[in-house]
């Protein structure tokens, strides 16, 4: 078991780890390594530059507002009202009048690359049967919420449930229910090994789950072997896939406990980097506590304000029965 901390504090520490590590990798999104060593230098990204995130905390941030809102069991509902209102954001400039919560702050409406199927998705509704063939990382980056409001088994079920929202392809849900689960038992207090390996093995005894299952592997196996460094996860892919941008994370997450490190290798590669670093800051934050983020990032990211109450809100609120 890790240090005992609040449940506020875990809270909080997802919250605002993952919009760090969001921001972080946002400077460097669709960026190729050599771009990066070649602006950063050999080291990677290790300054936040600019303190924005990206759609990957705008979701999240709506995924929390949604399970605030929703009546015992009746979660995918509220969270489906609640990506419908991020949705809306992202087609007006300013919020309109009478918006009510996060709709009413100005500084959600920026577009910050949302994803194509998450957009097309709720544009169709965020009914059964959307982009079928769909398994981007857009399910895992918004994840991260259910772990914190449930146990780890209906955290992974919710979450599978709720991915369909937006990609239908199997693969996302379970890379998504993985990620919600590894949350759930790091809120728990489990160490981030056995965390992981718990949600590994879940994983093993269901259906259409082995690329995440695969994917999880090799980061845990990569982790015991090559420390996190600058562009060590390539051979796990770019993370534009659920099960690759999980894996990197993950590799990441066990691989350190040095949240700077860790966070700096991240998202220092080709490829889908704010969202890896993302994922990455939930895991660290719901493992360490908001303590453990380093201050200089954490005190001048964006929307700290917000996710400093929703954290409250969240912490306080009661686990549904």
């Amino acid at each position: 078991m890790t240090q005992a901390l609040t449940r506020h504090d875990r809270v909080l520490g997802c919250l605002i780890g993952g919009a760090v590590g969001d921001a972080l990798g946002y400077q460097v999104e669709f960026d190729h390594w050599d771009t990066i060593r070649e602006d950063f230098g050999p080291g990677g990204v290790t300054e936040l530059r600019s303190n924005h995130i990206s759609d990957d905390t705008q979701m999240t941030l709506f995924t929390v507002e949604g399970l605030l809102e929703a009546a015992p069991g009746e979660a995918f509902a509220s969270v489906r009202s609640a990506y419908m209102r991020w949705y809306a954001t992202q087609q007006e400039y300013l919020p309109p009048g009478g918006s009510r919560g996060l709709a009413a702050e100005p500084w959600l409406y920026e577009r910050r690359a949302p994803g194509n199927a998450c957009l097309s998705g709720l544009r169709a509704g965020g009914g059964p049967g959307v982009n079928m063939d769909s398994k981007g990382c857009g399910t895992v980056m918004r994840s991260a919420p259910f772990g914190l409001r449930f146990d780890p088994d209906e955290a992974y079920a919710v979450a599978e449930q709720c991915s369909a929202l937006t990609h239908g392809h199997p693969t996302a849900g379970a890379s998504a229910g993985a990620f919600a689960m590894i949350v759930a038992h790091l809120m728990n207090g489990e160490t981030p090994q056995r965390a992981v390996s718990a949600a590994m093995l879940h994983l093993r005894h269901g259906l259409h789950r082995s690329e995440t299952a695969d994917a999880l592997q090799h980061a845990y196996r990569l982790a015991g072997s090559v420390p996190p460094g600058p562009n060590t996860c390539a051979s796990l892919g770019e993370g534009w896939v659920a099960e690759e941008a999980l894996a990197i994370a993950v590799y990441c997450f066990l691989g350190t406990d040095d949240v700077r490190k860790g966070l700096t290798a991240s998202v220092s590669h080709s490829g889908d980097s704010d969202s890896t670093g993302a994922i990455l800051g939930n895991l660290y934050g719901a493992a360490y506590g908001h303590a453990a983020l380093p201050g200089e990032w954490s005190s001048q990211v964006e929307g700290r304000v917000v996710m400093t109450t929703l954290a409250e809100r969240l912490a306080a609120d009661p686990q549904p029965a």
